[in-house]
């Protein structure tokens, strides 16, 4: 197996390690036990691998053959739509049905929608069990499931019910994204983007000049993606776990692109899809503002772009303006709006008016109707 890279994630809570690297899916039963000092091996402990059909039927194989005891597989259909309190309860049953305990461990075996699940699963059962995170996905690995947000969705909006749990390792093995469709991996992609905006020039300057490797699924250039990216992400978290100020930062493009998603009713757009297009009308409003300069807004737009093709959608400009009033970084009625401060910084502002904000998703939605039409 070809070496990992292993990034710690320290806060306040919890401390726990991120393995990167490709070929590592086979070891990570082993990697497991080890944690739990062999656990597994002996029966003291069992293992609940939460899953969907279709990441079981592409990894599961690879995974099952490094745990040392058989897991009880729980299958979660794919999709945002499924990740709602009706889910939770399910599973929550299934793990009572099958006798999970104290000492029970779940292991979150896919996307973003399942970590987050699976997390507030493991959150709510007995007041708290230990989890595991094994993304497959590009979104996954350089992003939720690293600093312990956990949640579900409301028909009033997004990841409005969780909690703040840490797993207590993450392992993320590149080579499970070379089963991603295209559109998946480019809406991952967006994530990894934004994190070279909001505080990774590197990262960004990286991307732009790699593109093409990139987007091709190169394994290098993929891990110092997923690398750098985690890294960003464990560095904000370490200084603020729980969205008290700097953490607001990972949210750049999220107020509007989670009113997408709710206003889509999340079927015409990939999370990352919807991020991008959020990530967009945030980078315009700091135009007008005077935050980035006309050639950093075009800068941003431009790779952006190279990391779409941007998917139209339909929605009503008014509707994503009242949605974006239950986004959950919303504090005493106020919007807080991660606007990019030139490239590799962000600031959070509080003054974001409802005209402003109208404005912004008109013109977003002219130029969704002009790709439309492209």
């Amino acid at each position: 197996m070809s070496t990992t890279q292993k990034i710690a994630v320290t806060t306040p809570s919890a401390s726990y390690t991120i393995e990167i690297g490709t070929g590592l899916l086979p070891f990570v039963g082993s990697r497991i036990d080890a944690l739990l000092n062999g656990a597994l091996t002996s029966g003291k402990q069992r293992a609940f691998v939460i899953t969907s059909p279709e990441i079981w039927h592409l990894h599961g194989p690879t995974l099952l053959s490094g745990l040392p005891s058989e897991p009880v597989i729980l299958e979660v259909p794919a999709g945002e739509q499924h990740k709602r309190l009706s889910t939770i309860e399910r599973l929550l049953e299934e793990l009572a049905q099958h006798g999970a305990d104290r000492d029970s461990l779940l292991i979150a075996f896919g996307g973003g929608v399942l970590g987050d699940m699976t997390g507030y699963l493991a959150a709510s059962y007995m007041r708290g069990i230990r989890y595991v995170q094994v993304p497959t996905t590009l979104l996954a690995q350089v992003d939720s499931s690293v600093g312990g947000k956990t949640g579900v969705n409301l028909a009033a909006g997004k990841n409005l019910v969780g909690a703040f749990y840490h797993p207590i390792a993450v392992y993320a093995d590149i080579d499970t994204l070379a089963t991603l469709p295209p559109a998946e991996l480019r809406a991952g992609l967006q994530e990894s983007v934004k994190a070279g905006i909001i505080r990774d020039r590197a990262l960004f300057d990286f991307m732009e000049a790699n593109a093409a490797a990139i987007l091709s699924g190169d394994t290098a250039a993929l891990t110092r993606v997923v690398a750098d990216s985690v890294q960003m992400k464990a560095d904000v978290v370490h200084a603020d776990e729980r969205e008290g100020g700097l953490r607001m930062i990972l949210n750049l493009g999220h107020t509007l692109g989670h009113a997408i998603e709710a206003a889509t009713g999340y079927k015409q757009l990939l999370h990352g899809e919807a991020i991008a297009w959020g990530m967009l009308a945030a980078t315009a409003i700091a135009k007008r503002r005077g935050l980035v300069t006309v050639d950093e807004h075009d800068h941003i737009e431009r790779v952006i772009i190279t990391y779409g093709p941007l998917k139209p959608f339909t929605a009503d400009p008014a509707e994503l303006v009242t949605l974006t009033s239950k986004d959950k970084k919303a504090r005493s009625g106020t919007r807080n709006f991660v606007l990019p401060k030139g490239i590799g910084d962000a600031v959070v502002v509080k003054d974001v008016a409802v005209e402003e904000l109208t404005t912004t998703a008109e013109r977003m939605m002219a130029m969704v109707a002009r790709q439309a039409a492209a």
